[in-house]
């Protein structure tokens, strides 16, 4: 049995969830989401303050869903109350962002700025000097596919560090032709 499905999901104060047959709504101050489960796998019981998932049988797929569907559930309770965020750090001389409207433009060194569409559900801004991006939302997923793919259009080269990281990330640096002789 999965330690982490074993492990009850709480539900905070202002957060409504509804059971489907094999989908769960999950509604709270920050927004909506619902989460598709498999029921050949999984059941899912609530009570007033926590939510169940149980394990249906003994197979492979049944034990890997079971840890998976928690943690898929349990984001959507955190992402309706509470929200999630990534932040990205721009290095480099000249490089910053800024943010108008639902079009984040990236001046990172190419010899044209770059305009990155920002879907809906997720939340960007940047601090005063440009050179921070706060990505948030309510689905972890969506805010991590974004920051993502806001790093992947500049990632840090490893002989200078320039270039778009996650905030905390180590960029692990290359001595330069110099140095090897």
């Amino acid at each position: 049995m999965s330690r982490i499905g074993r492990m009850p999901i709480p539900i905070p104060s202002g957060v409504e969830v509804k059971i489907g047959e094999s989908e769960i709504n999950v509604k709270g101050p920050k927004g909506q989401l619902s989460q598709y489960f498999n029921s050949q796998y999984v059941a899912v019981e609530k009570d007033d303050k926590f939510i169940y998932i149980k394990s249906t049988g003994d197979s492979k797929n049944a034990k890997a869903m079971h840890g998976l569907y928690r943690s898929l559930v349990n984001n959507a309770v955190i992402g309706v109350s509470q929200g999630f965020s990534k932040v990205l750090q721009i290095e480099g001389v000249g490089y910053k962002a800024s943010v108008s409207g639902k079009k984040l433009t990236l001046t990172v060194g190419f010899s044209h700025d770059v305009i990155y569409n920002i879907p809906d559900g997720v939340n960007v801004e940047t601090d005063k000097r440009g050179i921070e991006i706060t990505v948030s939302g309510i689905d972890k997923q969506l805010v991590g596919l974004v920051a993502s793919q806001i790093r992947a259009i500049k990632p840090p080269e490893p002989y200078k560090g320039k270039g778009i990281r996650y905030k905390g990330e180590y960029v692990r640096r290359k001595m330069g032709k110099a140095a090897s002789k």
